[in-house]
């Protein structure tokens, strides 16, 4: 069973998401925060697998929970989930230690699945959020980042690539690994070692410096 925390300013939003939520398998809604602040603490006050997290919030915004969350022992994955795409939240709650970023109009299946995924280890990102922000950064690329790029790409091997390249299009653990015919296990050890060799620290990263070195 996996515990969740939804985190939103908005009553009706908080009851809509838990009612959803409550008849997903193996979910449980443990507790509601109607900010930041009471996010952090229910965290503190009962076991939680999930923290779905709002960004705009009086009190304490979703961005500072987030890193409060996180930096404690043995911490929820946090899944933000806002009405806001602009690239520098997305970003922020990145940086934060977010898991994942979903727009609150993700249908509530792939809602579910993020968060089953995300409780698995398996950063989510909506694939428009991704989109966005990797034609942002790279349309702002200089001869040097993509030089650097190019140069970091080329010590992945085969296999590293054609596995990066499928993290760029957006692509699951589970989805490569049925692709490319290899195990899930298999999948996340590849990617262990392409996140060392791209000095990458989410999937987002992997795909900016894919696009970067022209090889997406």
């Amino acid at each position: 069973m996996i515990r969740v925390l939804v985190t939103d300013d908005d009553p009706l939003v908080r009851a809509g998401l838990s009612l959803m939520l409550g008849g997903a398998a193996a979910l449980e809604v443990v507790a509601e925060a109607a900010d930041g602040r009471e996010a952090v603490a229910a965290v503190r006050e009962q076991p939680v697998d999930v923290v779905l997290m709002d960004l705009r919030m009086p009190v304490m915004d979703g961005i500072e929970a987030t890193r409060a969350i996180v930096s404690a022992p043995e911490a929820p994955k946090v899944l933000v989930l806002t009405t806001f795409d602009a690239d520098d939240y997305v970003v922020r709650a990145l940086s934060a230690g977010a898991a994942g970023f979903l727009l609150k109009d993700t249908p509530p299946p792939q809602i579910v699945d993020a968060i089953r995924k995300v409780a698995g280890g398996e950063p989510m990102l909506s694939p428009t959020v991704t989109e966005n922000l990797i034609r942002r950064v790279t349309a702002d690329s200089t001869d040097t980042r993509r030089t650097g790029a190019a140069r970091l790409v080329d010590t992945l091997s085969e296999r590293e690539l054609e596995v990066a390249q499928a993290i760029g299009q957006g692509r699951s653990n589970a989805e490569i690994a049925a692709e490319l015919f290899m195990s899930v296990a298999t999948v996340k050890a590849h990617i262990s070692r392409i996140f060392t060799k791209l000095d990458a620290g989410n999937r987002v990263q992997v795909a900016i410096t894919m696009h970067e070195a022209g090889r997406l």
